[in-house]
């Protein structure tokens, strides 16, 4: 067990019920130990530069395709021939090839453009009085929409991500969490989460964001899920998800309801009654095109090499990593380190891209890393260790230099 409390390699899948598949990625046979065929780092960017590009968690690398995708729609709209017809089917695309990756069907997706935002139309729908739980150190697109509900009475009882399932109890109404933490890759007990609150009469509000892309989730057995795209999706930012059961997406209010939530869109842009789309479409927000257009070719991808093989990929190398700074095993494909504040920049300038979060530095493996790329980063890593430790020698040196020239 690691240093999140999270179980040995397969008890994620065990504990959810999902059964990782062995197929072959992006046509290819995919290498020992997990790696997925370089062919697929390839088409990215980032290929070839020497850059070790290992931030996803902040945002994650558009495949070259889905680069062009978005810039050809830039492109178009300089010189007035973008289609919104076109834009408008990017996101019908989009929202069937997300219903596909969670085993969904696209009737249960709705299209819009930040976490925060559908987060709001679930917060909004708590009656008054209603009790909510939700881990302490969530990121806060999940946390604050519920928060700002407490002025009207809902109570968040904010709890350790390793005691939120017993916190549970018959009063409560929501249980909200990130499926894997920001800060540091904690994967949340999803199986206990769900069994907690359908054994209390409660509904689960999952944010995918940081999971969807690389971890296979039990999404038919979530109330509701949220998912900012731009991260482990691939996407431009601009681009989110809202999932869910009929039951609990039929009790959001479409608080921002416009000309696309419609039941034909382009019937839909002027005068009265309502007449919103029957079905999770309802909640849509117009397309932010360029991002939209980005959205589609990332969603090929993904769902060419197939998330069972990523999953498998990213643990590999983050397993890769972990070994070669001699940490315990994992089953993230966030690996945060405690090193020193500053750490983040100093790495950059060695090629090695990560960020700094809640006092550790926090290193991500996606489709574009390499076997190569985490070698760097643990080369780079520790040289800045022995750095650091050598630092600490010659101010423990000169203190006791000065000690002596005093006495």
């Amino acid at each position: 067990m690691d240093d999140h409390g999270i179980e040995g390699h397969g008890g994620y899948e065990r504990a959810v019920g999902i059964r990782a598949s062995s197929g072959a990625a992006a046509g290819e046979r995919a290498v020992p130990g997990g790696l997925l065929p370089a062919g697929v780092a390839d088409r990215f960017a980032t290929a070839g530069t020497g850059t070790a590009y290992l931030d996803t968690a902040s945002y994650g690398l558009p495949p070259r395709a889905a680069h062009e995708a978005a810039l050809r729609a830039e492109r178009d709209r300089a010189v007035g021939r973008l289609s919104m017809e076109d834009m408008g089917a990017a996101l019908t695309e989009s929202r069937a090839a997300f219903a596909r990756l969670l085993g969904l069907t696209p009737d249960r997706v709705a299209a819009g453009s930040h976490t925060s935002q559908f987060v709001g139309l679930v917060a909004a729908s708590l009656p008054d009085g209603a009790e909510v739980v939700a881990c302490d150190r969530d990121f806060t697109s999940l946390l604050f929409p519920l928060l700002a509900q407490q002025e009207r009475g809902v109570r968040v009882r904010l709890v350790p991500l390793e005691e939120l399932a017993a916190a549970v109890r018959p009063s409560t109404d929501l249980v909200a969490v990130s499926a894997v933490q920001s800060a540091d890759g904690a994967l949340a007990p999803l199986a206990e989460l769900v069994a907690a609150a359908a054994a209390n009469g409660a509904r689960t509000l999952v944010d995918a964001t940081q999971a969807a892309g690389w971890l296979p989730l039990p999404a038919d057995r979530i109330d509701l899920l949220v998912c900012s795209a731009f991260k482990w999706l691939l996407a431009p930012r601009g681009t989110c998800f809202l999932a869910g059961t009929p039951e609990a997406l039929a009790d959001l209010p479409p608080l921002a309801a416009g000309w696309y939530a419609g039941a034909e869109i382009w019937d839909s842009i002027y005068g009265g009654p309502l007449r919103l789309a029957e079905d999770a479409r309802r909640f849509d927000l117009p397309p932010v095109w360029a991002s939209w257009a980005g959205q589609v070719p990332a969603l090929e991808l993904l769902e060419e090499v197939g998330i069972e093989a990523i999953h498998r990929h990213n643990l590999a190398l983050a397993a890769r990593f972990r070994s070669g700074l001699g940490l315990g095993p994992g089953e993230s494909a966030i690996v945060s380190v405690a090193l020193p504040p500053g750490s983040a920049d100093r790495l950059a300038r060695d090629g090695v891209i990560a960020s700094e979060r809640a006092g550790r530095v926090r290193f991500c493996f996606h489709l574009s890393t390499t076997a190569s790329d985490v070698d760097r980063a643990v080369e780079a890593v520790t040289a800045l260790r022995a750095g650091e430790r050598a630092g600490e020698r010659a101010s423990r040196d000169r203190g006791r230099s000065t000690s002596v020239d005093n006495t």
